[in-house]
This record gives C-alpha cells, structure tokens and sequence, in this order.
C-alpha cells in the first residue's frame, strides 16, 4: 500500500491516538493502583498504632512499658519491612519492635498530641524507604509521660505489587489496542467504501457503461458528486458543440469542393490537364484535411452512457456495403453474434469501415475480421505493407497516408482511436497479407454474449 494513501494515514492517524490513549490509561491506572496500595497500607498503620497505644504503661519507676505488642509476627522477624517504636520524653527510653534489632526509627518535628496520626516517609535504618504512621500520646497527662508511637512499613512491597500489576496491565492494554486497531482498520475501510464506489462509477464513465454519477452515497460526497456530474455536463455540451460546428464546417465546404471538381473537369474537357490536375490534387488535398479534422472533432464525442454496438451488425453492414461498390474479396467474419462494445457506433464504423475498405482495397480473394475480448482483427491475402514502410506505421506521429502505401484512411483511424486511448499494430497475417490489430479492451463491456 502506498504511504500516501488515504486509508493508511487515516488507519496510522487511529492508531495513534488508541496508542497514545492507551499509554495514559495505562500509567494512570498504575497511579490510581499505586495510591490503593497506599491507602491501604495507611489503614494498616493506623490499627497497629490503636493497638499500641492501647498497650502503653509507665511502670512505678517512670520507665514506659508495652504490656502486649501487636500481634502480628512480622514484627517479630528481623528487618521483615514491619516495625514499630515507642519513644518516652528520655530519647534513651525507647521500645522497639524486634524486626528492629538495636536500630532505630528518626523522625523529625514536634510531636503534637492528639487523636490523629500524622503519616510520614522516612528512611530506613537499613537505607529502605518506609511509609510511618505517628501517634503522639500523654499517659497520665504529665508532660514526662508524653509518648511518640511509630509504626512503618516497608514501601518495597508496593513497588513490588506495582511493577506486577503494571506487567499484567500492559499485556491486557497490548491485547485492547490490537483489538481496536483491526477495528479501526475496519471503520476506515467502511468510512472510505463511499469513496471506493465513486471510483469504480467513474471508471464505468471512462469506459462508456454510465453517463452520471448517481449512485448512493453520504452527505459529505455530494459536493464531489455534484462537482463532477457538472464537469460531465458542461464536457457533453461541449462535445455537441464540436460536433456541431464539424457539421457546420463538412456542410459549408461541400459546395465549394463540389464546385471545385466541377470546374476541374470543365478545364479537362477544354484540354486544359494540367490546370484540372493541379485543381483535382489541391481539392484531393483539401478533402484529406476536412475528413481528418471531422474525424478528430467528431471522435471527441466518445460513447459515453446508452446502449453499447453490436459488433457484428456493423461489420455485416460495412461488409455488404463494400460488395456493393464492387469488392470481389470473400469477408468471413469469426464475431459472435451478441457481442457489443461501448464504442460510439458511429466511430466504431470510422474504424472498421476504413480499416475494411482499405483490406478490400488490397485482398485478392479473403478477408477476415475476428472480435473477441474487445480486440479487432482485419486480415487479408494482399501483398501486405510496402517494403519500408513498417518502421513508419510503428513510429509515434507517423502518419501512413504520407507513404502513399496505406492511404488517408489508417491515419483518420488512427485520429478516432487516440480519442479511446487505443492504437493499432501492424505485422503480417497468416493469410499472406496484412493483418492490423486495434485494441479496444479498455471499452469493451462484456457480457459478450454467442
């Protein structure tokens, strides 16, 4: 797929953005997962302060006592990430929680009595970092009696559970955005569909088969639709008015051309041939050059919409037409009888009529015209092209009436297939004499029915 293609910038544009909306979602999440673990720890903490300030005593010689620590036994395994740690107003008299060993808990600041507990990060005497949870307390109201109870736990526990939760989250996330990106590819798909109809609806213009685009399509193409089914009519009307101005041009040089040849034969018959030849070559020559540009201006109109030419009801009626004004040559004809091509009849008649007469002009017994898959084929059993002249008639803007070999006739044909983006190949026929294909594939509809 090209990368400039419009499907794949939409699809990138999409997947980018379920990316990047993903990714915030994503450390998001571990954000919201991260605070839970810590609110939770937070509780945590605050009933392991309860229950040792529930337990707190000064005995009878003023030193403080924990009558029953909590319960839990990970206090009671070295450096097991639980500790708590009770300081009396001495700073020698402290009790601390066995996972402490003979280590300490510093923290800084007054301690404010009170019921609420004041939640600290603090460091390790191991260098961890812990999250605490301060309580100060006054046994018995006297200011020597003022405790500082501590809990803290371990903060390596939640990274732990945020770098696991984190694992599985982008494994889920990874399997939501492939999920959504072949959704998405598939709504670009469904969102370009309107698109990819017009493009077959022009196609269909180009080759004759519909006149207008008129098919279906969402509000937001009908602006296009509208642009260009204006550009068709404004190119029809133009058309008609070549076409009319050709006829216009054929019917205004009729006279003088007819007047022309009339005076020519006059002078003839006054003995005058040299004068009626040069009359009869300049009005040949001006007859060469209208039939040529009517062809051209009249071959502008190619076949667009309407019902496509039966193939073999034009050469049956040129074929005839050909018998008729004397050609002895025998026309066999390998053309199905239901076949059609969305060529301008008209035109199509220009090309086999010229390309047909100028067989006949040569044959001395057979021609042949076969049709299939939008190609023509004319034979003959002549002498096939003049010595020289193949290099001419395959050379781009070579003009075969110039070779005085092959006649007007194959240029106009030529003239009427440039109009359908078609061409014409020379080579030499199984029959002994010329064979000339013309291409029309690219207006050929089908079905080609036998």
């Amino acid at each position: 797929m090209r990368t400039r293609s419009l499907r794949l910038r939409l699809f990138l544009f999409g997947a980018a953005a379920i990316a990047g909306a993903l990714a915030l979602a994503g450390f998001v999440l571990v954000l919201l997962f991260e605070h839970h673990v810590e609110r939770t720890m937070d509780d945590d903490i605050e009933t392991y302060v309860r229950q040792l300030v529930s337990d707190l005593a000064v005995d009878s010689d003023g030193r403080l006592r924990v009558i029953t620590a909590t319960p839990d036994p990970r206090f009671a395994r070295f450096r097991s990430g639980f500790y708590w740690q009770v300081a009396g107003g001495d700073s020698r008299d402290v009790e601390r929680s066995a996972s402490l060993g003979e280590e300490a808990l510093e923290i800084s600041g007054r301690c404010e009595s009170g019921e609420r507990i004041a939640y600290h990060r603090l460091r390790g005497p191991w260098g961890n970092a812990l999250l605490g949870g301060e309580r100060c307390v006054a046994l018995g109201g006297a200011a020597a009696s003022r405790l500082r109870v501590l809990v803290a736990l371990d903060l390596s526990g939640v990274a732990r559970a945020r770098d696991a939760f984190a694992a599985e989250l982008f494994a889920a996330l990874l399997l939501i955005a492939i999920g959504l990106a072949f959704a998405t590819w598939i709504q670009v798909g469904l969102g370009l569909a309107p698109l990819a109809g017009l493009g077959v609806a022009v196609s269909e213009i180009a080759k004759g088969r519909r006149r207008r685009l008129d098919s279906p399509a969402p509000p937001e193409v009908w602006p296009l639709i509208d642009e260009v089914n204006g550009l068709l009519d404004e190119r029809d009307k133009e058309i008609e008015r070549a076409r009319n101005r050709a006829a216009d041009l054929a019917h205004g040089l009729k006279t003088p051309l007819t007047a022309l040849a009339a005076d020519a034969r006059l002078l003839r018959e006054k003995g005058e041939t040299e004068i009626a030849r040069s009359l009869d070559r300049i009005g040949d020559a001006m007859h060469r050059h209208v039939a040529r540009e009517l062809a051209r201006a009249r071959s502008r109109g190619v076949a667009r919409g309407g019902e496509p030419t039966p193939v073999a009801e034009v050469v049956d009626a040129l074929a005839r037409t050909l018998a008729s004004a004397g050609t002895e040559a025998r026309f066999e004809m390998r053309i199905a009888p239901k076949a059609r091509i969305a060529v301008d009849r008209v035109d199509l008649m220009e090309i086999l009529g010229n390309l047909m007469e100028n067989a006949a002009r040569h044959a001395r017994e057979r021609i042949r015209i076969s049709f299939g898959g939008g190609l023509f084929i004319v034979e003959d059993d002549g002498p096939g092209l003049p010595e020289g002249s193949e290099a001419l008639i395959r050379r781009r803007g070579g003009r075969l009436d110039e070779t005085g070999g092959a006649g007007l006739g194959l240029a106009i044909v030529q003239d009427v297939l440039d109009a359908y983006g078609a061409d014409m190949r020379f080579s030499r026929s199984a029959l002994g004499g010329l064979r000339v294909e013309v291409d029309l594939s690219g207006a050929a509809e089908f079905p080609v029915a036998g």
